[in-house]
């Protein structure tokens, strides 16, 4: 399946009684759930702070989506300036969908929630980072327009 096709059933598969706004306390159980079972590792203290974060970074966004009371996924933004040199510009932190919910949709409109997020700020230019076994995020990126940036990220071990 080429990328436009992929593109194609992700638009015709929208859940029309999903409902995307700033995360709430009320939430935080849900999404530490939903990255619990991502991850393999509970993170409870780490989407505090991101929920705390919003709150008092005015660059920052933490957005839910729902159907009904349930979760469907969620999505963190912010904005950075001179961050590795770059002028300011918006990075997508994190994007999420619960299994049960995937293809329907829910990734692509948190994801253009948080390009929206950017654009109202005044941002034109979007990034992130995720690892690089990681087709399937890799190939969703992809279908939402994103393409390889300027940077290399390299690391190693300080031990």
């Amino acid at each position: 399946m080429t990328d436009t096709e992929l593109e194609m059933a992700d638009s015709e598969q929208h859940d029309a009684q999903i409902v995307i706004h700033a995360a709430a306390h009320d939430d935080l159980p849900s999404i530490i759930q939903i990255d619990s079972c991502a991850s393999g590792e509970p993170k409870p203290d780490f989407w505090r702070e991101c929920y705390e974060r919003q709150d008092t970074d005015s660059g920052s966004t933490f957005i839910v989506a729902k159907s009904g009371d349930a979760v469907a996924g969620y999505a963190i933004g912010s904005i950075k300036t001179w961050e590795f040199g770059a002028p300011t510009c918006g990075w997508v932190e994190t994007i999420i969908v619960a299994p049960e919910f995937r293809g329907r949709g829910v990734g692509t409109r948190l994801f253009d929630s948080v390009v929206d997020y950017f654009k109202a700020s005044g941002i034109s230019t979007v990034r992130t980072m995720l690892h690089i076994d990681d087709y399937a995020l890799m190939s969703f990126f992809r279908i939402q327009g994103m393409s390889a940036g300027p940077f290399i990220e390299l690391e190693m071990r300080s031990d």
